[in-house]
């Protein structure tokens, strides 16, 4: 996997092929994800739009380098604002696409309120701590702790136990309870929000949150019967949503799978 150096250390990312000309899409993983957790969906997407596109792990997590940093409640400001301007710039992809999951929705929303974008994508992004938050990591913990996620995990990271604590920890910390992105956002790019209405780690009302909090053309979409995973669960309908809200048509729909 190729590997670019960065202030913090090795970041592995790939880069897939597109028309030159268009904005590049970039996505953004979630807190347990990684460049291998994508799946096909990043060339999935690409290809739906010609686009290139960047896919890449945050310290810590895939095989990139460790985190130096300690975890603190302002890590998805601090990557926002440090790590990912850094590697968009060194790798010459400018005004891009973000696509974001989950942690990587909020600093997709943080980054693009700082910087010139395209447009956001944000599947089940976190707007705020709210309660359901911590159900959905306890019952992840739970699941750890018993072998099935630790199982995923050790297939596609190169320190799971890491990763898991790392985001856990600082997710259940009491420093956490009063987290909110809500008054650090200025976006004006048209923002494009999924969340499934099943979404393990978060209600609706993130998604409201999000659409208070920006000022640009804003639209959602709810897959019905979907969890905190959309684009793996309904990869068919997120790519033709993604694709026509890109190409200038958005649709504000809620949909079957």
């Amino acid at each position: 996997m190729p590997v670019i150096d960065t202030r913090n250390g090795p970041l592995e990312h790939v880069v897939i092929g597109g028309d030159p000309d268009l904005a590049p899409l970039v996505f953004l993983h979630g807190g347990l994800g990684c460049l291998a957790a994508w799946g096909r969906f990043p060339a999935r997407l690409a290809a739906a739009t010609g686009r290139r596109a960047l896919v890449y792990s945050r310290h810590g997590n895939g095989g990139s380098g460790p985190d130096p940093l300690p975890r603190t409640s302002r890590y998805m400001h601090e990557h926002a604002q440090d790590v990912l301007p850094e590697l968009l710039n060194a790798l010459g992809m400018h005004r891009p696409v973000l696509i974001g999951h989950s942690d990587g929705a909020s600093i997709a929303l943080l980054y693009a309120s700082a910087h010139p974008v395209e447009a956001v994508v944000g599947m089940g992004p976190h707007m705020y701590f709210e309660d359901q938050n911590r159900i959905g990591i306890e019952n992840a913990r739970a699941s750890y702790e018993a072998g099935p996620l630790a199982r995923k995990m050790a297939m596609l990271h190169d320190d799971p136990r890491g990763v898991f604590d790392r985001w856990s920890g600082v997710w259940l910390s009491p420093a956490f309870r009063t987290w909110s992105i809500e008054n650090d956002l200025d976006v004006t790019a048209p923002v494009l929000a999924i969340q499934g209405d099943a979404d393990e780690y978060g209600s609706m009302d993130q998604v409201d949150a999000v659409e208070r909090a920006v000022s640009g053309p804003f639209r959602r979409l709810v897959p019905e019967g979907c969890d905190h995973y959309p684009h793996l669960v309904c990869p068919d309908l997120v790519t033709d949503t993604v694709r026509d809200f890109l190409a200038g048509h958005p649709q504000s729909v809620v949909a079957t799978r």
